[in-house]
């Protein structure tokens, strides 16, 4: 058994879980509702305040899905009633970032201001603080798409090695490089 996939998914109050004939799990909290289409042979099966899934065979695609599938559920629950945060920070001099509404604008160094429309499903903050980097909070239920939308905004300048400059992760360490070496010969 997948150690994963044989972990049961607990409901947590305020949360419902619907599966239709088609497979589509569908999940509504709080924070809002999420679905994911499930594999027809992965069984997904709501029994009281527990979800469990379990596959039919231990082919090595089964074992795949079952362990995926579970993750995925889990998620969608977890989004939905406590809800994902990814917090990014701009190391760099002149780095700014602003928000108006679902625009994200950024100044990153290059000669031109960054533009990113954000969907309606992530809240974004930009704070600009003195004598601290700007940092960037991105809240959704979807950890998918947050996930997406982060890694977007990452890649519009990623941390460099040498100085460290670039759009990182708060708490992530980047690993750094020593410069050339002055009067080797």
């Amino acid at each position: 058994m997948s150690r994963i996939g044989k972990l049961p998914i607990e409901i947590p109050a305020g949360v419902t879980i619907t599966v239709s004939d088609e497979n589509l799990v569908t999940v509504k909290g709080p924070l809002g509702t999420l679905s994911q289409q499930v594999d027809p042979e992965i069984e997904v099966a709501v029994e009281g305040k527990v979800i469990n899934v379990n596959r039919p065979t231990d082919q090595k695609r089964h074992r795949a899905q079952h362990g995926l599938y579970r993750a995925l559920i889990n998620n969608m629950v977890v989004g939905v009633s406590k809800g994902y945060e990814v917090k990014m920070e701009l190391v760099g001099v002149g780095y700014r970032a602003e928000n108006d509404g679902q625009v994200l604008d950024l100044v990153l160094g290059y000669s031109h201001h960054t533009y990113l429309q954000l969907p309606q499903e992530v809240q974004v903050t930009a704070v600009t603080d003195k004598r601290s980097n700007p940092t960037v909070t991105l809240k959704s239920c979807d950890k998918q798409l947050i996930g997406q939308i982060a890694a977007k905004i990452r890649s519009f300048r990623k941390p460099e090695p040498y100085k460290g400059k670039g759009i990182k992760f708060v708490n992530e360490v980047i690993r750094r490089k020593a410069g050339k070496s002055a009067g080797a010969k």
